[in-house]
């Protein structure tokens, strides 16, 4: 199975290919390098060893013959003119260069190595006779007998160097064959490599241009929205991969669009519920008529004071048609809410509201709050023999805003608690006012579609009553999507 993969991926080919052409390409460069590296060795060798023999023809041709001079005329001596280390230097050098050179170019240097010993005898020819006090008559003879021999060892190493220029100059013509050589194999290996790319490139664009092509044709149908549009599976390792994540992004695209449109249905309808809760004809009725009470009974402060907050929640609560508004006009509205029922309510409610001013100018979506503050008046304290208070906080933390409503009330059964977490989960609207919590799932869905979290509203309960809590990011007038329109 891995080895079907590795055929049909284009990385595969393509590594394959490049394997080949760096084969072809490197292996002459490699076969050059390593024959102008061992020619260029030998000739190096070749140099240095004719180097050497020519640093030996001035000892062997000038200074002995002066030095055995020195000697027979009596101006040096044996023991302090060193001729013999200049004898034996000689013959050692001779003889580790012959070692080194080959049979072809070594016999010059053999004949003069032996030639060296007639050298050495007629220097001991010389000690012995100046030992023995012979004429200098006969020293003159035998040192013109020395001459003779350096003479002749001389031009045998003339010949060892003339043999390793020859020598040598057939290195070059064979080092300049073997490059002329493997130029012409460069150029055939490049020519062949040339070929291989192009029929490799030729093949793998024969093997993905189908499926790139089915692929552009499904996602140019994706990008028109035609969003049920799907690509045909592909052999081609890579594109298969691609293919079956593009048909994955499409089938999760498909459905994201269906819940879309279902969120923004039921978003329209969460919005238009609110607002015909919030202009409540028994709201406005009840309202009106204690107006009318106050101004019957000559209470001039509190009429102004209800109609001053009535106003103002109406006016709050429509905000221009914005969908936001400052935390400062949300808590006015609250307010306003609070101060009307309370007119109604006076025996049995209690309310604080605690938001700092430092927090007001941070924007939140509007009416997230008193549809809260509505469900615990009708659903807390209305029920509870004596009343109670509700509580409305806020405060920031980090770059959070965090809300809580909490009431005294009865509080809520486990069995509702449940239930009520499950509509606010499945966003259930459908429901009616006298069953009750459909401003707090309005409120929660409002939360999740508008913040775009997955977590909305937080419950609390118990005996002592209860809380509902949510937390939002700040929000400031100018980070508000240009899209969104806002209440300053």
């Amino acid at each position: 199975m891995e080895q079907i993969r590795k055929e049909k991926s284009i990385i595969g080919r393509i590594n394959d290919m490049s394997h080949r052409l760096v084969l072809l390409l490197v292996a002459p460069i490699i076969l050059s390098l390593a024959l102008m590296l061992i020619y260029a060795g030998q000739y190096s060798s070749a140099i240095m060893r004719m180097e050497t023999i020519a640093s030996l023809k001035t000892v062997v041709a000038e200074e002995i013959p002066e030095t055995a001079w020195n000697i027979v005329s009596g101006r040096d001596t044996i023991r302090n003119s060193k001729i013999y280390e200049s004898l034996r230097f000689v013959d050692e050098t001779i003889s580790e260069v012959t070692e080194q050179t080959g049979e072809e170019n070594s016999l010059s240097l053999i004949v003069a190595g032996r030639t060296m010993q007639t050298y050495r005898k007629y220097v001991d020819q010389i000690r012995d006779n100046i030992a023995d006090e012979v004429p200098v008559v006969e020293n003159e003879a035998v040192l013109n007998e020395i001459r003779d021999v350096a003479t002749l060892v001389d031009s045998m190493l003339n010949e060892y160097i003339a043999a390793e220029i020859a020598s040598s100059g057939r290195m070059s013509i064979s080092l300049r064959k073997a490059i002329i050589a493997t130029a012409v194999l460069e150029i055939l290996l490049v020519l062949a490599a040339v070929w291989l790319r192009n029929r490799s490139v030729k093949r793998t664009a024969d093997f993905v241009r189908q499926p790139i092509e089915n692929l552009e044709k499904g996602t140019e149908l994706l990008a028109e929205g035609t969003l049920d549009a799907r690509i045909i599976p592909t052999e081609v390792t890579e594109l298969r991969n691609l293919t079956f994540q593009v048909n994955t992004m499409a089938d999760r695209l498909e459905n994201m669009m269906k819940k879309s449109l279902e969120d923004e249905r039921n978003l329209r309808k969460a919005e238009l519920r609110t607002l015909q809760a919030q202009i409540n004809p028994h709201f406005l009725y009840n309202t009106l008529d204690a107006i009318v009470w106050k101004a019957e009974a000559g209470d001039k402060d509190e009429v102004i004071a209800l109609t001053s907050a009535l106003s103002d929640f109406f006016r709050i609560s429509l905000s221009s048609g914005a969908d936001w508004i400052p935390i400062s006009q949300e808590k006015k509205h609250i307010e306003g809410y609070l101060k009307i029922q309370q007119t109604r309510y006076r025996d049995i409610m209690r309310y604080e509201i605690d938001m700092p001013d430092e927090i007001g100018q941070y924007y939140i979506l509007k009416l997230l709050l008193q549809p809260l503050v509505e469900n615990a008046l009708y659903h807390g304290l209305k029920l509870k023999r004596g009343g109670g208070s509700i509580k409305v906080a806020a405060r920031k933390q980090d770059d959070w805003l965090l809300f809580s409503v909490r009431d005294t009330g009865i509080g809520m059964t486990e069995e509702q608690i449940e239930n009520l977490k499950e509509r606010m989960k499945k966003g259930q609207l459908s429901v009616s006012e006298k069953a009750g919590g459909f401003g707090v799932v309005n409120v929660n869905l409002r939360i999740r579609l508008y913040y775009n979290q997955s977590e909305g509203l937080n419950i609390v309960s118990d005996k002592s009553g209860t809380e509902f809590s949510f937390r939002v990011p700040c929000r400031t007038k100018e980070g508000i999507l240009e899209n969104e329109s806002i209440s300053g």
